[in-house]
């Protein structure tokens, strides 16, 4: 949902750092230096912000909610952004996406990535391959969980952006307000499974 609002209201991708580097690599070829910088800057304020959720989780004993809480406030800074100038929105959603990832790296073993798809894609169309050979290793299936969530998320993100602009972001900060309140019923046994070590 955040990717898709920061798509349509500045024009960057917010989480998918793919398509940012690819489109950093084409800025780069044709000398687009403020392109370069701006999508320079994305990249590296996910970087940070997985990074800095990899701390927080640490420090706080790998507890979502106090992550979740940073990223819902960095969320709602962002859709409240004033200014014309988009980029100090930009950066604080895009780093609250990279410290989205510290929440959770992996479910019974497998690794799942909140905010990309290409890898839950992958992993399920390897999964698939395997079960196709007769192999009947578990769990694959669980890779489309995020990948629908991942779709539904952006289909609704960009029917509030359409709605709302920038100030959708809103309702991703009070997404993520909702889900640190539910983590914190949670198991902790399960929370430290899903957590980073």
């Amino acid at each position: 949902m955040t990717d898709a609002i920061g798509f349509l209201a500045t024009g960057d991708f917010v989480s998918f750092m793919s398509g940012n580097t690819t489109r950093l690599a084409v800025a780069m070829s044709e000398g687009e230096v403020v392109s370069v910088v701006r999508l320079s800057m994305a990249i590296v304020s996910f970087v940070i912000g997985n990074a800095l959720g990899v701390i927080l989780a640490r420090h706080t004993r790998r507890r979502a909610a106090p992550v979740l809480l940073i990223v819902a406030i960095l969320l709602a800074a962002s859709s409240a952004w004033p200014f014309e100038w988009h980029a100090p929105a930009l950066v604080m959603s895009i780093l609250s996406m990279g410290m989205l990832n510290a929440v959770v790296e992996q479910v019974n073993g497998l690794p799942i990535g909140l905010t990309y798809v290409t890898g839950a894609l992958s992993r399920f169309g390897r999964g698939l391959g395997r079960w196709m050979l007769g192999e009947r290793r578990p769990g694959w299936r669980v890779q489309l969980v995020p990948w629908s969530g991942m779709l539904l998320g952006a289909a609704f993100g960009a029917f509030l952006e359409h709605r709302l602009g920038l100030s959708a972001m809103a309702a991703s900060a009070m997404l993520a307000s909702i889900l640190g309140v539910a983590s914190l019923f949670i198991p902790r046994p399960w929370q430290l499974g899903y957590m980073p070590r």
